[in-house]
């Protein structure tokens, strides 16, 4: 067995990233050899990534990456328990490797793009950095004029599709829909059971009391209309000249909005709030037991 010396567990903590004590231990185990030791400890990433699996990842960031010709463009979403992590320089080339995976694949098919080589460098970043890391989501667009918006933050990415028009609009078209978040494309693409939900939120409003039917239902049309027009994107003003509707810049463009995807970091993730002193006391109570 060799002999373990510092160097070797300086080389082993800078291709892994971990504590000095554990890659000792790992080179221990494998004799000295390094190799030997990142494959144990790959293979035991898997279980501390079990470990963590069951911890909310609602932090992260989204990337696009888009065709030199804009013929076509990718979004990803890649989550991390904290925002500190969301900052490491692991996590972000990891997020790097996923969208140029799914933007080579052109596929936005998670568990595939996982099952081609990224789990195994998800679960090495988990053991890093500790963490719950996940590839939430990809999405691709292809075809039409393309335009895309990445917020300063790396927290909310768009890409607007166009039919007609340039690059340059359809990219306004995308920062606008990341400031504002439209629902729908036109008034008429709202689901009747969200317009049927805003109606019952209506009715219960309390100036709608003690009103007759019919001057109900003429408060009932001018407000749906006004909720229509405010989560509908070719009807809200367009936020870099509100004297226009978005709809308006891309008729003046000779063009017309096909599609938009929209990733906000976190958006429909449940995150359980923590009762810490609940917790310490559950853990005191069941120290005393013992």
């Amino acid at each position: 067995m060799a002999a373990v010396s510092a160097s070797m567990v300086k080389e082993l903590r800078e291709r892994t990233g971990l504590g000095m004590m554990e890659c000792k231990k790992a080179l221990n185990e494998a004799g000295g050899d390094i190799d030997v030791a990142i494959e144990n400890l790959r293979k035991a990433s898997g279980l501390k990534a079990e470990k963590k699996a069951g911890r909310t990842a609602a932090d992260g960031v989204v990337a696009v990456k888009m065709a030199d010709d804009a013929s076509y463009a990718v979004v990803v979403e890649v989550n991390s328990e904290t925002d500190f992590a969301a900052r490491d320089e692991g996590f972000l080339a990891f997020v790097n490797t996923a969208v140029e995976a799914a933007f080579a694949a052109k596929s936005n098919d998670v568990a595939a793009l996982l099952a081609a080589g990224l789990e195994e460098t998800r679960q090495a970043l988990v053991q890093k950095i500790g963490e719950n890391i996940g590839l939430r989501r990809v999405e691709v667009v292809e075809g039409g004029v393309l335009g895309a918006y990445v917020h300063s933050n790396n927290r909310i990415a768009v890409i607007a599709q166009l039919e007609g028009g340039s690059e340059e609009v359809a990219k306004d078209v995308a920062m606008h829909i990341a400031a504002v978040n439209p629902r729908v494309i036109n008034t008429t693409d709202m689901a009747e059971e969200e317009v049927n939900k805003e109606k019952e939120i209506i009715k219960a409003q309390p100036d709608m009391e003690g009103k007759p039917e019919n001057i109900v239902e003429k408060m009932m049309v001018g407000r749906i209309n006004k909720f229509l027009k405010e989560n509908s994107l070719t009807e809200q003003p367009f936020v870099k000249n509100p004297e226009v509707t978005v709809g308006q810049l891309v008729k003046d463009a000779g063009a017309s909005i096909t599609s938009f995807v929209r990733f906000e970091v976190g958006e429909g993730i449940e995150v359980a709030e923590a009762d810490f002193a609940a917790e310490v006391a559950a853990q005191v109570e069941a120290a005393n037991k013992k």
